[in-house]
């Protein structure tokens, strides 16, 4: 069975020991191969090789956008490519916009940490599981987020990895301020 319908998330988080460069550049995985997320979805290797095809004979880029709001977007990605974990990037964020900004400071405060994929599904079947394995998917963006989906997928800005009490008190903590932010509202 095919999926066809419109623009779908998925998220990870940055890779391992990444960091906002002086230059303001940021790498890692924004989607590992193999790896159920918390909504059941698989996405298998290869998946994203059409579309990355496609986006570099037609010469334009996978954009980066804020918490996926095409209105926001807050660098460029350089490089896009799969590999044998999955789909890595590496761009910059945009020192001169203030959504650039406020991501290099909560990047380098541990705040954010998380990378999401906006797509398409062009090709999926279901499992004998129920989950639904992604094996062609059209990459349109791929945002800096607060809550990754995928959690083997997370892995500390900089240095180790909180434990498990000091991740849910972050949680905790950004859902207040969410809270409050609403409240004024």
């Amino acid at each position: 069975m095919d999926w066809t319908g419109g623009l779908e998330h998925k998220f990870a988080k940055f890779g391992a020991g990444l960091a906002v460069t002086d230059n303001a550049g940021i790498e890692g995985y924004a989607s590992l191969f193999g790896q159920a997320d918390q909504g059941g979805d698989i996405v298998e290797k290869g998946a994203y090789a059409q579309s990355l095809k496609r986006l570099a004979a037609d010469g334009r880029k996978v954009k980066m956008l804020w918490q996926h709001d095409p209105a926001q977007p807050i660098g460029v990605w350089d490089e896009v490519r799969e590999d044998a974990r999955g789909l890595w990037v590496r761009g910059r964020l945009l020192e001169s916009t203030r959504q650039g900004q406020e991501a290099i400071a909560l990047i380098g405060a541990g705040a954010i940490d998380g990378l999401s994929i906006g797509y398409r599904a062009v090709r999926a079947v279901k499992n004998d599981k129920g989950q639904r394995l992604l094996s062609e998917l059209e990459l349109w963006e791929v945002s800096l987020v607060t809550f990754p989906m995928l959690p083997s997928a997370r892995v500390e800005a900089k240095g180790e990895g909180p434990d498990t009490e000091d991740a849910l008190r972050e949680m905790a903590a950004v859902l207040r301020g969410a809270q409050l932010e609403l409240a004024r509202r």
